[in-house]
This record gives structure tokens, C-alpha cells and sequence, in this order.
């Protein structure tokens, strides 16, 4: 297999297209991050310059400090000034000995290097770099005149600036304290190095864009031959499909395809399987709700096929109370039923909104409390500092919160409390919803998601819930690209504790799922 089968077809395609452009301004992008590189090593390398030599002069005379500056500045090419505990300066390498390096006059440039500096300019808008404040002596040769020594002064740490030359090269001072006395360090580095290096890279650059051309037009025709044959390839196998005659099919894998071909007949074959795997899960579901549904019609078919044949008035209204009961129950089956076929269908074409979590649940609460759902259980919540906004459709997500509160309910003593906490962290919203019921076993945290699950309190008159509530929340909630999960209480106290985790939206933005 040839390098060029390896690569994507993507990439193919824009080789083909937009090759020169691509080389020309990933070139531009590349060097600004190769200059920022070697400023980053600079910066690392100033700082330990200036502690190192910090901690060489401590300590030690005047003249032999005097030596050290004149020392270390001719070896390092760099210039260094030390300044007393009242800010003045008193030592300066360039004073005491012959400058170790010279800022060029751009004045005297030729139009080579003017060129380069216009060059500079353009990658510099081009890539948005961050403003560089111009080097310029100060007049008053102290060192609240260095902001890095203010700093430096302050903190007790050593401190990094950077400014530019009038030649548009890196200056890099760095400032860092002397002993215990209050004495400060300024070294100064001109990194002519840096801009040099960038602009001989690009140049080279430039001498590859013309070569690009020519290999553009040799890739268009290897790509008209590697594109079609496997694309009809794809085609008759969709057909088939299509025509209804997917189980037998054998949609070509193409495993030797490396790029998007390769993935999309491999993305074929896995849906085919995936139709099949779904047919089979429509007919299980269909056979648990055939099953469901068959317990209550029994029991009513049996209270109505009594009725005719028991004179006991008392029987009577007892036989029809069963009906009733069963017709209430086939009808909440059959409406839970259908929410929970078209839930995964309708969030998909839904768009989604903005949603305050923090604001829905109150709303929620309030209407509860008005129509009296809650019993005598007292329902407290907790509140982030900040909104709590999530991307979602309103009516599901609110779908979700009521039947966690309803689970809630139905598992608490009459007088107990439920605990609804919201929080935010690390990009994620968290609705945790706990009870004072008996608990979840662990065994069963898994378990009670599944459709038709139904394991309910003593107390409660059976058939009132489906078993499809917890599984249609953790529907909607992994639809809207959160989970839904069953824990322990985090206070160690008796009782379940509901999760509800989604991604936290950011602030007026909006979209579909």
C-alpha cells in the first residue's frame, strides 16, 4: 500500500484544492508558533539566568559583584544592572566594561531587512499576536522606571518581560532580587536570534508553494481514479438495502481503505447490522408491551364477564371498581408506551433552548405544591451562587425532574424530607434529587432503568406506576447528552439518591441537538 492510500480523503481533496494555501498560510501559522516556542525557552532561560546570577552576587563584595556583571555579560552577550534597596542604580556591566551587544538603527537597514520587517508585520496581523510594548531606555535610570523590578521588589520573585526592538527584535529583561537586602537585578537580552531563524524558515516556505502546484494537478487524477469504483461499490449494496432485501446483504468492508471510503463502507456494514439489531429490539419491545398490557385486560375482562352473572350489589360496585382501575391502568401503559417510543425520534428534530435548571425546578415545585402531589413530604432545595443553564428541550427536561420527584414521593414516609441539590462543576450540571425511603441495593442501580421495572413500596396500590418513568428520564437525559444515574446518599443517611448530570450551557447561546 503507497503513502498516498494511507492518507484520508480529506486530506487528498485538499491537497488538490487548496494545497499552495494550505502550505502558504500553515507555514505562517507554524512559525508563529516556532517563534513562541523559542521565546517561551528564552523566557525560561532569562529567569534562571537572573536567579543564578542573583545568587552568585549575593553575599559577596562590591568589586567582586562589579567583576561578576562584567563577567557573566560578556560571556552570556547580555546586559546587567544592579540596583540598591532604595531603587538606585550603582553597577551597570555596559559602564563598567565594553557592551556586549549593540541594538541595530533600522534607519541604516537595507531594503532586504526592510522587507523582512514589513513580512513581520503581516504575520503579526495575520495571526493576531499579542501587542509588544517598544523597548525604550529610561531617562531616569532607577528602578521604579522597570516595571518587572517594581515587581520583582514586591513579590520577592523573579519576573520576565518582553519588548521589541526598534528593528522589530525580541528584548527580554528579566528582574530578580539580591540577598536580603532590598538589592534588585536587571539583565537585558537582545534575542536577534530568534527573528533571524523565523525569517530564513519562511523563506523556505515560500520556495515550496511553487512545487505545490505541480503535485496538485498529479494528485486530481490519482483521486478520480481511487474515488468512483469503490463509491458505485457502495451504492449497489445501499440499493439492496433500500429495496428491502438488507438481510442479505454484504455491504464490502474495504478493510485494506484507510480514509473516509474505507469508514464509510465499514459505517455501512455496521448499519446494516444495527437495522437488524433494531427490528429485533422492536419485537421484544413489542412482546414486553403485549405482556404488560395483557395482565390488566385479563383482570378486566374477568370483572366484566362476572358482572353479568353477580346480583350482590356490594360485589357490584367492587367488580366495577376493578374495571375502572384496570381501564386507568391500560390507558397510563399505552400513554407511557408511546412516550417512550418517540422520545429518542422528537428530541432529535427538537431545537434546543436555553434552560435555567435552578428556575425550572422552582416553577416545578410551585406547581406541586398548588395541586398538592407532595403530600405531607417537605421538599427542600439547594441553589448555586450562579445560574444553572443547560441546552435542552424545556417540556422533556421538566418531564425528567417530575418523575424523579415523583420516584422520590412514593418512596418517602409521609412526613419525610427530599433534598433537591443543584451544583456546577467542572462544566457540568448536576440535579441530584435524594429520598428517606428504604434505598437502592447496589445490585439493582442498573436494574431500575430497565423499561418495565417495577419494584414499588408495600403501601402503594399496584399498578399505579408503568416501570417506564426512570427509563424514559434516562432517555431524555442521555438524548440531551447527560446521564442519569442511581447513588448513595452523600450524607451516609438512609434512602436513594437520583443523579441527573448534563453539560452546563454557555451564556445566550443556542442550538439543536
Amino acid at each position: 500500500m503507497s503513502l498516498l492510500d494511507r492518507l484520508s480523503l480529506t486530506a487528498r481533496i485538499l491537497l488538490v484544492n487548496i494545497l499552495p494555501l494550505v502550505i502558504l498560510g500553515g507555514g505562517i501559522f507554524y512559525l508563529d508558533t516556532y517563534r513562541a516556542q523559542l521565546l517561551d525557552e528564552r523566557y525560561k532561560l532569562a529567569r534562571t539566568e537572573a536567579q543564578i546570577a542573583a545568587e552568585a552576587l549575593a553575599g559577596v563584595t562590591k568589586e567582586r559583584q562589579e567583576a561578576l556583571l562584567v563577567q557573566i555579560g560578556k560571556e552570556q552577550r547580555m546586559r546587567m544592572r544592579m540596583f540598591d534597596a532604595e531603587g538606585r542604580l550603582w553597577a551597570d556591566s555596559f559602564a563598567l566594561a565594553e557592551p556586549s551587544f549593540n541594538i541595530d538603527d533600522p534607519s541604516d537597514d537595507n531594503f532586504g531587512l526592510r522587507f523582512a520587517r514589513f513580512l513581520d508585520q503581516i504575520v503579526d496581523t495575520v495571526v493576531s499576536a499579542r501587542p509588544v510594548p517598544e523597548y525604550i531606555e529610561p531617562e531616569a535610570q532607577t528602578a521604579d522606571a522597570w516595571p518587572e523590578l517594581v515587581r520583582a521588589r514586591q513579590q520577592g520573585l523573579s519576573q520576565i518581560e518582553l519588548r521589541r526592538a526598534a528593528d522589530r527584535t525580541p528584548i527580554i529583561t528579566a528582574a530578580a532580587p539580591v540577598g536580603l537586602n532590598g538589592a534588585t537585578l536587571l539583565t537585558t537580552r537582545n534575542a536577534k536570534d530568534i527573528t533571524e531563524s523565523v525569517r530564513t524558515a519562511r523563506s523556505t516556505i515560500g520556495a515550496g508553494v511553487g512545487f505545490a502546484l505541480f503535485l496538485s494537478i498529479l494528485l486530481s487524477l490519482y483521486l478520480a481514479r481511487t474515488i468512483v469504483r469503490p463509491l458505485q461499490t457502495l451504492s449497489r449494496a445501499a440499493q439492496k438495502v433500500r429495496l428491502g432485501r438488507e438481510r442479505e446483504v454484504e455491504v464490502p468492508r474495504l478493510p485494506e481503505r484507510r480514509d473516509e471510503i474505507g469508514v464509510l463502507a465499514r459505517a455501512i456494514s455496521d448499519m446494516t447490522d444495527g437495522l437488524r439489531k433494531r427490528i429485533d429490539a422492536v419485537e421484544h419491545f413489542a412482546a414486553d408491551v403485549a405482556h404488560e398490557i395483557k395482565n390488566p385486560l385479563a383482570s378486566l375482562r374477568s370483572a366484566v364477564e362476572s358482572l353479568a352473572k353477580v346480583d350482590d350489589d356490594n360485589l357490584r360496585r367492587q367488580l366495577l371498581d376493578i374495571a375502572t382501575h384496570d381501564v386507568r391502568r391500560i390507558d397510563r401503559l399505552v400513554t407511557e408506551i408511546s412516550d417512550a417510543s418517540r422520545v429518542d425520534a422528537e428530541i432529535s428534530r427538537a431545537i434546543f433552548e436555553q434552560i435555567d435548571i435552578g428556575a425550572l425546578v422552582g416553577n416545578i415545585l410551585a406547581t406541586r405544591a398548588n395541586r398538592d402531589l407532595d403530600g405531607d413530604r417537605t421538599i427542600s432545595v439547594t441553589m448555586p451562587p450562579r445560574p444553572s443553564l443547560v441546552m435542552g428541550v424545556p417540556v422533556r427536561i421538566e418531564r425528567v425532574v417530575e418523575n424523579l420527584l415523583d420516584n422520590a414521593v412514593s418512596f418517602s414516609p409521609p412526613d419525610g424530607e427530599i433534598q433537591v441539590d443543584i451544583s456546577i462543576e467542572s462544566g457540568c450540571v448536576t440535579l441530584s434529587v435524594a429520598d428517606e425511603g428504604p434505598g437502592i441495593p447496589e445490585e439493582d442501580r442498573l436494574k431500575i432503568f430497565n423499561r418495565f421495572h417495577s419494584d414499588r413500596p408495600e403501601a402503594e396500590d399496584f399498578g399505579n406506576h408503568s416501570g417506564l418513568g426512570l427509563a424514559i428520564a434516562r432517555t431524555i437525559a442521555e438524548a440531551h447528552g447527560g446521564m442519569l444515574t442511581a447513588e448513595d446518599r452523600p450524607d451516609g443517611r438512609p434512602g436513594a439518591c437520583l443523579v441527573l448530570s448534563m453539560p452546563e450551557a454557555r451564556r445566550s447561546s443556542s442550538g439543536s441537538p
